[in-house]
């Protein structure tokens, strides 16, 4: 828009009736129609020098209506003066809050400033932004209210690093809100984790070792508590560690690489689960393992199984798994994880005769699980 156009629309009698109105609601309405000329104009320099000169007119005008009109309307727009911004920040919270949790101008340094110097309801706009980088998170871990806190942890797109949720976890240790938000989030560092564990019962225990990494060892222990069959089930802990070789030499370690994991293991098709803790009972690498293991030959899983010292009466359940693993992959038909575990399930458990009878009451107990939770999912 040129300067003529922009005149045009920003009539004299526009900025007369701003500053000089006979009602508030007179100059309300025309800051509310300046602002959005000034939005969408296509300013030059000088021109852009103007509207700044109308945009302070609007900021120091004793009604809060006016205020109002310039908060709302320039809320979003990057053409709003980072120091106007910072000063309706400043503002009562009808003006500060639509710009503290969504104007673009304000720097990490003035959202943290207004997180160490400002009354909770406008910490709470700040942890309400669509996004957080970690430093802004770390400030509102550190200084600001109960509420705040919860309302940034809630939101994924805020950034937590590890130094800013254990800050977290030290101040609102046993604030259950603060408990749930962190254990909800989507992704931990692992040593939040660890921490949270024995921090958290119930439900949230639940969620947090069903849906978060946890440090091997911990996973280890929980396992070995509930006797294998516990609310955290190894295999599938097992699945989602990164560093899922060491997971295995630790569980090797602690003497949990059972023939009974790894028949789980088969049976809910985690097969990268089965091939590590073969090759590591085996002490060969996991390429080498893997290449016996899918071998089509009579001999290439039977050595396998050998040198991982497998009982010899599981060699045929074991083959059958892998046999209806590789069809089912073949199929292309269970895609998503839910169905490929179901399937496996289903076509499995009527094979493995020499499975101890606890061990198919387990893979029951899962097949039911999948079988609901695939019936939720779909409900959804």
């Amino acid at each position: 828009m040129s300067i003529v156009t922009m005149r045009a629309h920003l009539t004299e009698s526009d900025i007369r009736t701003l500053i000089k109105g006979p009602t508030i609601d007179d100059r309300a309405q025309a800051a509310h129609k300046l602002c959005r000329c000034i939005d969408e104009a296509d300013l030059s320099v000088e021109e852009r020098k103007h509207a700044e000169s109308i945009i302070g007119i609007m900021a120091a005008d004793a009604a809060v209506l006016v205020r109002r009109a310039l908060a709302v309307a320039l809320k979003n727009s990057p053409r709003l003066p980072r120091d106007i911004a910072n000063k309706l920040a400043q503002d009562i919270d009808t003006i500060a809050l639509p710009v503290i949790m969504n104007s673009p101008v304000l720097t990490d340094a003035d959202l943290i400033e207004i997180i160490r110097a400002c009354p909770p309801s406008k910490q709470v706009a700040v942890a309400s932004r669509e996004h957080l980088s970690t430093k802004v998170t770390g400030a509102i871990a550190e200084y600001a209210v109960t509420e705040a806190v919860e309302r940034a942890l809630a939101n994924d797109n805020a950034l937590f690093d590890e130094e800013g949720l254990d800050t977290a976890l030290y101040r609102f240790a046993g604030t259950s809100n603060i408990m749930q938000a962190m254990v909800r989030r989507s992704v931990l560092p692992v040593g939040v984790t660890e921490k949270l564990v024995s921090m958290v019962t119930g439900e949230l225990f639940d969620h947090l070792v069903n849906n978060h990494e946890l440090p091997p060892q911990i996973a280890i222990d929980l396992s070995m508590a509930s006797r294998e069959r516990a609310t955290l089930d190894i295999v599938e802990q097992a699945i989602r560690q990164s560093d899922l070789p060491r997971f295995v030499q630790q569980l090797n370690l602690n003497g949990r690489l059972t023939p009974s994991i790894l028949m789980r293991g088969l049976c809910l098709g985690q097969m990268d689960f089965v091939e590590h803790a073969m090759a590591e009972l085996a002490g060969m690498s996991h390429q080498r393992m893997w290449l016996m293991m899918h071998d089509s030959g009579p001999l290439g899983l039977k050595s396998a199984c050998e040198r991982a010292g497998l009982p010899p009466r599981l060699f045929s359940s074991i083959r059958a798994a892998i046999d209806v693993y590789h069809g089912i992959e073949r199929e292309g038909a269970a895609r998503d994880r839910i169905t490929f575990r179901k399937r496996m399930l289903e076509r499995t458990l009527t094979l493995f005769q020499s499975v101890p009878k606890d061990d198919l009451d387990y893979l029951l107990e899962k097949l039911d699980a999948s079988g609901l939770q695939q019936e939720r999912a779909a409900a959804i």
